[in-house]
């Protein structure tokens, strides 16, 4: 019987030895120069030679003005961030497993005293109904995005896969979920815009299109372009970012028409039906394509993963593999394995290192 999880899986030109992989994790990890500590990037090179097929980077922002978000993220469009990324895919190559760069630009999620801009941007002057949970504070309230802003937000994130490319990785994902930028025009939660942008879900799939194509034109043919989506957002979770079923699809459908390379699907719970119906995130966005579909949410052990690949084709894994770096020799051994908290994750956000 064939072991699905520890088969050989094609993207495109490369082949993947197994289907786990490391999914990419927002962290705070830059201390100087925008650039993550060694034991951050030490991290991703361990988790490649224990065995993950696929390895992520934390979150990258994009643009230097506006795209900031949270306190010490990183960047990679100076040759100081590019040699240091360099040194990480070829310690990932070189183990065997596939690297991703993850970019995104933070929109409404950032606040003025960390952005070198001094302000945020978003499609609508609309802000979370939570407190920023770092500050205590509300969000303040974004500046509308101009087209000028539009423009520079785009330039800002091919500035920063030809960045990733000078550094070597194998992938760009384009980080389209969880109530970040992409995430605020592509929700009508968000965006509340009258023009080319905003009102119905093709107008409000204009931006990531843009983005999309923008990056696929510096990416070369031999590197891949995925992009990841979602139904929740870091702030009020509780939301849903698409109105039903037929607007998720509507959105998909119109994403895969695009030069990608595949999809990632961000879920709470990869097992949840949603919006309402018999089927899953990755079950809905299946019936749209046949583009190889990344999965996360709650894959903890060996059952889960096997279980998730029911409509998708690889299994990432957050705080279980961040707590844990047996955690691929583990799962291939079938150990019972715990359900990890957020809690037991926050280790991402202090200077303890990484395990």
């Amino acid at each position: 019987m064939t072991d699905l999880l520890f088969s050989p899986f094609a993207i495109k030109h490369l082949t993947l030895r197994n289907r786990l992989g490391v999914a990419p994790m927002t962290r705070m990890s830059s201390v100087a120069d925008s650039i993550p500590r060694q034991d951050v990037l030490d991290f991703l090179v361990r988790r490649a030679e224990n065995g993950a097929a696929i390895v992520y980077t934390e979150a990258i922002v994009t643009d230097y003005e506006s795209a900031q978000g949270y306190p010490g993220q990183a960047r990679l469009t100076t040759q100081r961030q590019i040699d240091a990324w360099a040194r990480v895919t070829d310690g990932i190559r070189k183990a065997g497993a596939v690297s991703v760069m993850q970019m995104f630009h933070c929109g409404r999620m950032a606040w003025p005293e960390i952005n070198p801009a001094g302000r945020a941007i978003a499609p609508s002057a609309v802000t979370p109904q939570q407190l920023n949970p770092l500050t205590g504070q509300p969000y303040p309230v974004p500046d509308v995005i101009s087209r000028f802003d539009i423009e520079h937000v785009i330039h800002g994130f091919g500035e920063t896969a030809r960045g990733a490319v000078a550094a070597g990785f194998d992938g760009i994902e384009i980080h389209g979920a969880h109530g970040y930028l992409i995430s605020q025009f592509l929700s009508a939660y968000s965006n509340r815009r009258e023009d080319d942008y905003g009102g119905s879900a093709e107008r409000r799939c204009r931006f990531a299109l843009e983005v999309i194509r923008a990056v696929r034109s510096v990416v070369p043919a031999d590197r891949l372009l995925l992009f990841r989506i979602s139904n929740w957002g870091v702030a009020d979770m509780e939301v849903s970012l698409f109105a039903d079923a037929a607007e998720w699809q509507e959105v998909i459908g119109r994403l895969v028409h695009e030069p990608l390379d595949a999809l990632s699907v961000s879920t709470y719970d990869y097992r949840t039906p949603a919006f309402g119906t018999t089927l899953t995130m990755a079950a809905l966005t299946r019936q749209m394509t046949a583009l190889p579909l990344l999965i996360c949410g709650q894959i903890s052990d060996r059952a889960s993963a096997e279980e998730a690949l029911t409509d998708a084709d690889i299994a990432l894994s957050s705080k279980s593999i961040l707590l844990n770096p047996e955690w691929v020799a583990d799962v291939r051994a079938g150990k019972s394995l715990p359900v990890r908290r957020a809690e037991e994750a926050n280790i991402a956000y202090t200077t303890e290192p990484l395990p």
